[in-house]
C-alpha cells in the first residue's frame, strides 16, 4: 500500500509553515531588519565590486573601495538629513497649525453651500497635522534603523567577501552533478534589478529635490530623500511621496506653487516610470497590482516602515527565485502583471 499525501494536506502544511516563518520574522524584527538592509546594500554594491575586479583589482581592494564609498555617502547623507530632521520637527507645530486652520476654512466654505459636516467629524477625517507628524515619525524611524550602521556595514563586508566563493561551495554541497545555473541566474537578476532600481530612484529623488528647491519649498532635501525611498514601491510610493511637499507648499507658498509641485511630481514619475525604467530594466520583473498592495501591507506589518520600503524588492526576489526553478515557475508567472505574463 502506497502512502500519499493529498494536495489539500500539502497546502495546509505549506500555509502553516509560512505562518510560522512570518510570525518568527515579526518577533525578531529588531535583528532581521538590519540584516535585510545589509543584504540589499550588498546587492546594490555587488555590481561595483564585480566591475572593479574585472578591471584587475584584487577582491579585497575592490571591497575596500566600495565600503569606503558607502561610508562616505552614508556619513554625508546622515549629516544633511539629521540637521534637516531637527529643523523640520521644530517647525512642524507651525505647519500643522496652518494646515488645521486651512482645513477648517474649507469646511466652513462647504457648510455655507449646504454641505454640512460637523467640526469634530471633519477634524477626525482630515487631520493633516497628524499626517505631517506621521511623515516625520516615519522618516525618524528610518534614521533609527541606521543607528545599527556599524553592524550593517560589517554584515555588508562579510556578504561581499563570501560572495566570491558561494556558488562553488553550494555546488560542492549539492554534488558535482547538480547544476548551479539557477543560482547564477537568480543572483544576476536580483543584482541587476537592485542596481537599476536604485539608480532610477536616486535620479528621481535628485530631480524632485532640484525642482522643489527652485520653487522654494522648505526641506526639499527631506522630500527628495522620501521620493528616493518610496520610489521602490511602484505606483503607490510616488503618490505618497508627493503628499507632504504639496501640503507644505500650500501653507508656505500658496495654491499655485503647490500645483506646480504636484505637476513636477506627476511629470517626473511619468517619465521615469513609463519611459526610463522600462527601457533600462525591461518589463519582465513587473508585479501584479494586487501583489504590490498585498506585499506592502504584509511586509509593513512584519518589519515596520522599513518593511514597507523593502516590500517590493523582497517580493521581486521571491518572484525571481520562483522563476529560476522549473517546478515553481508557474507561481512566479502568477505574481507578474498580465502584460508581462503574456508571450
Amino acid at each position: 500500500m502506497t502512502n500519499s499525501v493529498s494536495p489539500i494536506a500539502r497546502l495546509l502544511v505549506t500555509v502553516a509553515a509560512l505562518t510560522i516563518i512570518v510570525g518568527g520574522l515579526k518577533m525578531a524584527d529588531t535583528l532581521v531588519v538590519p540584516f535585510i538592509l545589509a543584504v540589499f546594500i550588498a546587492m546594490v554594491v555587488s555590481p561595483l565590486v564585480s566591475g572593479l575586479r574585472r578591471s584587475g583589482l584584487p577582491h579585497g581592494v575592490a571591497i575596500m573601495i566600495a565600503v569606503l564609498l558607502m561610508l562616505s555617502l552614508g556619513l554625508l547623507l546622515g549629516a544633511v538629513m539629521g540637521s534637516a530632521m531637527v529643523n523640520f520637527r521644530q517647525d512642524l507645530p507651525e505647519y500643522s497649525a496652518k494646515l488645521t486652520l486651512l482645513s477648517g476654512t474649507f469646511q466652513h466654505w462647504l457648510s455655507e453651500r449646504g454641505i454640512l459636516v460637523s467640526a469634530e467629524q471633519w477634524q477626525n477625517s482630515f487631520d493633516f497635522g497628524a499626517f505631517m507628524r506621521f511623515v516625520a515619525n516615519t522618516l525618524a524611524s528610518f534614521g533609527n534603523v541606521m543607528t545599527d550602521g556599524m553592524m550593517i556595514l560589517l554584515t555588508v563586508i562579510f556578504i561581499l567577501a563570501e560572495n566570491i566563493g558561494f556558488a562553488e561551495k553550494l555546488a560542492q554541497a549539492r554534488g558535482p552533478e547538480t547544476s548551479s545555473q539557477w543560482l547564477k541566474t537568480f543572483t544576476t537578476s536580483v543584482n541587476n534589478y537592485m542596481a537599476i532600481k536604485t539608480a532610477i530612484s536616486l535620479i528621481t529623488g535628485l530631480i524632485i529635490f532640484l525642482w522643489l528647491s527652485v520653487l522654494g519649498v522648505d526641506y526639499a532635501v527631506l522630500w527628495g530623500l522620501l521620493t528616493f525611498l518610496l520610489n521602490f514601491i511602484p505606483a503607490v510610493g510616488s503618490v505618497i511621496a508627493a503628499v507632504p511637499p504639496v501640503l507644505l507648499a500650500i501653507v508656505q507658498l500658496g495654491f499655485a506653487p503647490a500645483g506646480l509641485t504636484l505637476a513636477g511630481f506627476a511629470v517626473v514619475n511619468m517619465l521615469m516610470g513609463n519611459v526610463v525604467e522600462p527601457r533600462w530594466m525591461g518589463r519582465g520583473l513587473n508585479l501584479s497590482p494586487l501583489v504590490v498592495f498585498v506585499s506592502l501591507v504584509l511586509w509593513g506589518w512584519v518589519l515596520g516602515p522599513v518593511g514597507m520600503l523593502l516590500s517590493i524588492p523582497l517580493t521581486i526576489m521571491v518572484k525571481i527565485g520562483l522563476e529560476s526553478q522549473t517546478e515553481t515557475r508557474w507561481i512566479g508567472t502568477m505574481l507578474g502583471a498580465a502584460d508581462s505574463a503574456s508571450p
